[in-house]
């Protein structure tokens, strides 16, 4: 089945700007944004090919006939680094929840778990 492309994962928020913001703050890049002016229901974002988006919850539900769970750990975003330690530090500085502290796994990963400001898990991982 060769009909599918440029796949991408689509978080459900309450507020698309702050979610935004935050992803914004990890490094992505906003591609696409609906509407243009005023209170955004729909963002896109990339970091180095990796597409993510963020989706209004009423949006959803009102426009598309869904009923999407707006909070906890549905997903989860992974971010690999050089540096696991110093961004788990820079992102719980900054106010992100700190799920789990840098730990090694499986002897060759350093990982480490935050979260965005809808709960979704944001795993950060390093090769050792």
């Amino acid at each position: 089945m060769s009909m599918f492309r440029t796949p991408q994962v689509i978080l459900f928020s309450e507020d698309v700007s702050r979610a935004a913001e935050f992803y914004a703050g990890l490094g992505f890049t906003e591609t696409f944004r609906v509407p243009a002016e005023g209170e955004p229901i729909h963002i896109d974002l990339v970091l180095d090919g990796y597409k993510i988006g963020v989706a209004s919850v009423a949006s959803t539900r009102d426009d598309h006939g869904l009923d999407p769970v707006p909070h906890g750990q549905r997903a989860a975003v992974i971010l690999w680094t050089d540096d696991t330690a110093a961004a788990y530090a820079e992102l719980t500085a900054n106010g992100a929840p700190a799920l789990a502290a840098p730990h090694r796994w499986l002897d060759r990963l350093l990982i480490a778990w935050t979260a965005d400001p809808d709960g979704n898990p944001v795993q950060i991982v390093q090769q050792l």
